[in-house]
């Protein structure tokens, strides 16, 4: 079995900024935009916030070139609420998405129906981008049916139940797997030359993970 560290989201993270900072200006004249959304990684487990183990040294840079908000709060402590609020700006009491499973995993599909449905009557940070004439690719967590339903115009997760869809099915090999999905999405762009916003959104550091070597 491949175990998966927080070096994989390391190394795909200062891979995507690399990939970003010289096409910012190339083409439309809106900029890009990235949005990096790691799994399971507390707000302290950074080496730029202080962790005396944790070794980050890419993000690290990245930090030290950008603006660092240190009192940002997640509007849930759960997976889906707080991915909801990041795309629509709302408290999970108002976009309705306030667990992760509706009631367990007995019938959790069915009873899902209605949860998504009130979410996509939200208007999103997504679909604002493509209504203005933005690209838009989903990979990693995403729990709101597939890529089309959330409003992207391209995309991994498919959200279908009956073939094991729930919280990113395809889309959660990204970055374990490399990042060709996202880095053909940003070519065509390119070559379109029209502005692009990426959802990223890698399983990582979430388990399975081990500790570095000694």
């Amino acid at each position: 079995m491949t175990i998966y560290t927080l070096d994989n989201l390391k190394r795909s993270i200062w891979a995507l900024a690399s990939l970003f900072i010289p096409i910012l200006t190339y083409g439309d004249s809106r900029p890009n935009i990235v949005l990096i959304i790691s799994d399971d990684q507390g707000w302290t487990d950074y080496g730029f916030m202080g962790h005396p183990e944790v070794q980050t040294p890419h993000l690290d840079r990245l930090a030290s070139q950008s603006i660092l908000f240190e009192r940002g709060y997640a509007a849930s402590p759960l997976c889906r609420p707080s991915l909801a609020s990041i795309a629509t700006g709302l408290f999970p009491s108002k976009h309705g998405a306030t667990g992760n499973d509706v009631f367990g995993y007995d019938n959790r599909a069915a009873r899902d129906v209605a949860v998504q449905k009130g979410f996509h009557k939200h208007s999103s940070i997504i679909r604002a981008l493509v209504e203005s004439g933005y690209l838009a690719h989903q990979s990693g967590k995403w729990w709101e049916g597939s890529w089309k339903d959330g409003g992207f115009t391209h995309g991994m997760t498919h959200g279908d139940p009956s073939r094991k869809g729930r919280h990113g099915d395809e889309g959660l090999v990204i970055g374990r797997e490399g990042l060709e999905p996202i880095t053909n999405f940003i070519d065509s762009a390119l070559s379109q030359a029209k502005p692009f916003f990426v959802w990223y959104a890698p399983f990582l550091p979430h388990t399975p993970h081990n500790p570095p070597e000694r």
